[in-house]
Parts: C-alpha cells; structure tokens; sequence
C-alpha cells in the first residue's frame, strides 16, 4: 500500500470533484439570477438551459469518482486500476429532474402568494435552488461510488470529512464503517466522499474511536453530558439513518421526520 500515491489521488481527486461542484453550482445559480423574471415562461427557458448541463456534470462527477476509486482499490490491493465507467441514471431521485428543477420557481410562487416581497421569494428559491444542486451532485458521488466499489470487491467503506467545515452529523457519522451495498447516507449540503476500507473482515461498527472521543466531548460541553466510556448520549440514537423518498438514505436527527417514497415533493 502506497500512502503517498494514495494522498496523491485523494488530492487530485479532491481538487477535480470541489472544482466540477463548484462550477456547475455557480452556473445554475448565475442562470436563475439573470432571468428576466420567474414565471411559467422563465421557469421553461431557465430548465432547457441549465439541465443539460447539470445532467452532463453528474456523469462527469460519477466517471472521476470511478477513476479515483478504482485506483485507490487497486493501489490498496495490489492490483491494476480498471475504471469501465458508471451508469447513472438521469433521475438519481426517482423523479423526472424537470420536474426538480422547477421547484425553485414554485418555492418563488409560493413565498409571493403569501404576501412575501419579490425580492425575498426570489431569494427563498434561489436558495433550494442551491440545495437542490448540490445535492444531486452528491447524489452522482455517492451512486458512482457503490458501483465502482462493489466492482472492485470491497466490502466496507468509510464516508471521509471533505471541505472547510463540517457538520456534527458528518462528523460522527466519519467514525463509523459502512457496507459498500448500502448508499452512503447524506444531508443536503454534504461534502463528504466514500473511502474503501481494505479487506473482507469487518473492521466492526467503530473505526475511529479517537474522533468519536472528540466528537463526544463537543457534544458534552453543549448538553451537559460526559460520559466517554458509556457514550452518553448515545449518538446511535440521536443520529441515525432514515430512509428519505428521493435522497436514500440520509442522515438524520432522531426527532426528525421524513416523508416516504409516494409523499416527496420537495
């Protein structure tokens, strides 16, 4: 196992994915903010704009995440990197991405048919806009990643802490391995990335004790609680993984709820 060709491709990898997320990001954005209003009309020219696009960036995002993927396996174990491609499809959430794309705008018609000013219900789409891109490159990420791993015959994974912040969900979740069968689980606005954990035997539920020590002592300065060696509270019982309609699964706050596959509609 070669540490420095690894830290090497992470690098790479790091700077091509934030890159392509970046840009399609600022793209969308920049398209909504130069119409020249938000109604049906606008919302019809804004789509045929911007999803080939964001359609053609998932693909790319999934085809760099084999790339790295399939030479991290290889470099882990000793073999040839085979990268033979990934294939999403469009809707990653089981919905036409037309369909997703208009939101925004019905997030602006909603915010104005509450008596909200212009300005702000412009903003308040523009805003799941936002979220709605960058989860859907996410998305790519994540589905690229189990089928590039499953290939590669690893079995467990890892979700690695990514960008300049993240959050206590991300973080705590980055302590535990995750089975290469099951998608990585995400929040809108997640930045992290699947790793593959070397072997068939199961590291078991806790990989990183150290961090979640930390995370743990975070958490106690906030509620009160210290208890390192019984971990109280429980963070398996405070976040957890539910199941969301669109996203898969997803990371969560016990407290939340989330609609099924039939109830989605944001």
């Amino acid at each position: 196992m070669s540490e420095a060709l690894q830290a090497a491709l992470t690098e790479r990898y790091d700077s091509l994915s934030t890159s392509l997320r970046s840009r399609v990001v600022q793209f969308v954005l920049d398209a909504f903010d130069s119409l020249g209003g938000h109604r049906d009309g606008d919302a019809a020219e804004f789509i045929e704009h911007v999803l080939p696009v964001v359609l053609a960036a998932q693909q790319q995002m999934g085809q760099i995440t084999d790339a790295y993927l399939s030479a991290m396996i290889a470099d882990m174990l000793g073999g040839a990197a085979a990268p033979t491609g990934v294939a999403l499809d469009e809707a990653l959430r089981g919905v036409d991405p037309a369909e997703v794309y208009t939101r925004p705008f019905v997030t602006t018609w909603t915010a104005l048919a509450q008596g909200k000013a212009y300005a702000q219900a412009v903003a308040e789409g523009r805003t799941r806009l936002l979220s709605i891109t960058e989860t859907d490159m996410q998305l790519a990420r994540t589905h690229a990643a189990r089928q590039s791993m499953q290939r590669g015959g690893v079995r467990y994974f890892r979700r690695a802490l990514r960008g300049p912040g993240n959050c206590a969900l991300c973080t705590i979740a980055s302590t535990q391995r995750y089975r290469v069968e099951n998608l990585m689980p995400i929040h809108p606005g997640c930045n992290c990335k699947p790793e593959p954990l070397v072997g068939s035997r199961d590291p078991g539920q806790i990989i990183d004790e150290a961090l979640l020590r930390e995370a743990h002592d975070a958490v106690a300065k906030a509620v009160g609680q210290s208890d390192a060696g019984g971990r109280t509270p429980d963070y398996r019982q405070v976040i957890i993984t539910r199941e969301h309609g669109e996203y898969g699964p997803l990371l969560a706050v016990r407290r939340h709820e989330f609609t099924g596959p039939d109830d989605v509609s944001s």
